[in-house]
């Protein structure tokens, strides 16, 4: 689709991360722009902390549960915006092409006692842990000999939901907002529904690398020096649900309290795609979806859960490898099966915990801290009867 524009040479704008150009925890679609732009213009944005820039090192476990205990209601996220695009109106989408991300020299993972994350009741215990990010090398040291590479990509990225009136960060939508889809990093972009006039767009929550499933609710959470966005409004395209493009994929999403409902509008959504992208019959898309099946968990912790399909754009692509069962030399595998999606994730995550806890000597609490921040979680085909899920954690995190 063509973007809409004002006609003249596109425009870089500045957006400074402070406490009059940020929320705390929230989006609503009447709060003033902090910065107008018009379709094709660039942004340059800062991003911050957790909870206005609160969560930084030296701070506690227990602070931060009164960040939020006190603040009911309100999400951890500090959400840079909005950022009113002027052609923009309810109808259209607006693309959003990430350029470049450059985080902080610092993250943070941790769990909050006995609240939150996959396992809140498993966990009665928090912890919080600070990690130098190393930038030239993009990796970090988890602990000795446990190194994780970085996969920078910001967490919450969306628009305005139609409804007013003020609502919680944590869940995603048809708005996008907290997708934590890790592929959507640098180079990706962003397709969103716009449902007000001007879009309305916010960005927070910056993650320097993240697993599926984000279980234990953090990925390894740090904030942007640099997030560069490229905005676009398309007219007279429509779309149900936000979709990403990679420069190999398109990505297809369904989220849903449920994981099963979640599963069911992922399905739905990617034979949709399938159908318009290569004007074939619903039964063959169907087939199509099947057979190039790989469909990751994204996360189950922001109330509302996470689904996504990678869909190769090359006509040629080969087809994926089957999902491993056990464990192999490059990859810690557990698998489980139910007839609700939820509890498989539930099993095959909890396996892995055990495993690493087993195997490599991990204390509980950091496995729990580890699978958040690198396991792979993916849904096997499904067409009908038990939901599979197959966890991976790579061994060449383990550097010793």
């Amino acid at each position: 689709m063509k973007a809409e524009g004002s006609g003249g040479q596109p425009t870089t704008y500045l957006l400074s991360a402070t406490p009059a150009t940020t929320q705390w925890g929230w989006f609503d679609n009447a709060e003033p722009p902090v910065l107008r732009i018009r379709s094709g213009d660039t942004v340059v944005m800062e991003t911050m902390m957790h909870s206005h820039n609160q969560l930084v090192p030296g701070i506690t476990i227990e602070q931060v549960k009164k960040t939020r205990t006190d603040y009911p209601g309100r999400g951890p996220h500090s959400l840079t915006g909005p950022i009113y695009v002027e052609e923009a109106e309810p109808g259209d989408v607006l693309r959003v092409r990430i350029n470049k991300v450059v985080p902080r020299a610092y993250g943070m993972n941790f769990n909050i006692p006995g609240m939150f994350g996959q396992f809140p009741k498993e966990f009665p215990e928090g912890q919080i842990k600070f990690f130098y990010l190393d930038l030239e090398k993009m990796q970090t040291e988890f602990a000795p000999g446990i190194v994780i590479p970085l996969k920078p990509f910001p967490g919450t990225l969306g628009v305005a939901r139609a409804e007013p009136g003020r609502y919680s960060s944590v869940p995603p939508g048809r708005f996008a907002g907290n997708l934590d889809i890790r592929e959507m990093g640098e180079g990706a972009t962003l397709y969103v529904p716009v449902f007000v006039k001007g879009a309305l767009l916010w960005s927070g929550d910056s993650h320097a690398v993240q697993g599926n499933g984000e279980v234990n609710l953090t990925a390894l959470e740090t904030a942007y020096k640099e997030l560069n966005l490229t905005i676009d409004v398309l007219k007279g395209q429509q779309l149900e649900w936000p979709r990403i493009e990679t420069q190999t994929d398109w990505i297809t999403i369904g989220y849903d309290e449920d994981l099963n409902r979640a599963l069911d509008l992922l399905k739905a959504e990617t034979t949709k795609f399938l159908i318009e992208q290569r004007n074939v019959p619903r039964e063959q898309a169907q087939q199509a979806m099947l057979d190039g099946w790989n469909c990751p968990i994204s996360e189950v912790v922001n109330i509302v859960k996470g689904t996504y399909c990678m869909i190769p754009k090359a006509a040629n692509a080969a087809r994926p490898a089957p999902l491993p069962t056990q464990e192999t030399a490059e990859a810690f595998v557990t698998v489980d099966r139910n007839a609700h999606l939820g509890k498989a994730m539930d099993g095959a995550s909890m396996a892995m915990i055990n495993a690493l806890v087993e195997k490599k000597g991990l204390s509980r609490l950091d496995a729990y801290g580890l699978v958040s921040m690198t396991m792979d979680c993916r849904i096997a085909p499904h067409s009908e009867g038990d939901k599979v899920v197959h966890c991976m954690v790579p061994k060449s995190l383990w550097t010793k």
